[in-house]
């Protein structure tokens, strides 16, 4: 069974609070709890959220060769963090970076994602669903 961890970033753990408009009304925990009964038979699921740029880092240091990938939406990070991007050029694991919203439709400097690079792929505009898809990358 494929281990794989959830790494959100920033602000994440105000889902179902924080502008419902554009992130949804749920929260990631009910959410996640959602994903690990759905793909409870292919994926072992784990998740980490962090505001701070440095435990992200820590965390994606401390998984690399452990999980058999990495899902992570760095939320603002996304844009700002060199040390984010070098963290995951450095890992073995993959990385798929996932965006809940579309930053491609949004304020000019969301369009820029300092990740995509280095990451294996990226899912961004379906809501919580984009964890979903990038799920079903590794079936």
């Amino acid at each position: 069974m494929k281990k794989i961890i959830i790494i959100n970033g920033p602000n994440l753990n105000l889902l179902g609070k924080r502008e419902p408009n554009i992130y949804g009304s749920k929260s990631f925990s009910s959410f996640f709890n959602e994903l690990q009964e759905k793909f409870q038979s292919q994926f072992e699921l784990s998740f980490f959220q962090s505001n701070i740029e440095g435990e992200i880092i820590d965390k994606l240091q401390a998984v690399d060769d452990i999980v058999d990938a990495v899902i992570l939406n760095a939320g603002a990070y996304t844009h700002t963090s060199i040390a984010i991007r070098d963290t995951i050029s450095a890992s073995k694991t993959k990385v798929i970076e996932v965006h809940i919203s579309n930053i491609f439709a949004r304020e000019a400097f969301r369009k820029n994602t300092l990740l995509a690079e280095v990451c294996q792929g990226s899912v961004s505009g379906f809501g919580l669903k984009s964890y979903e898809l990038a799920l079903y990358s590794f079936i």
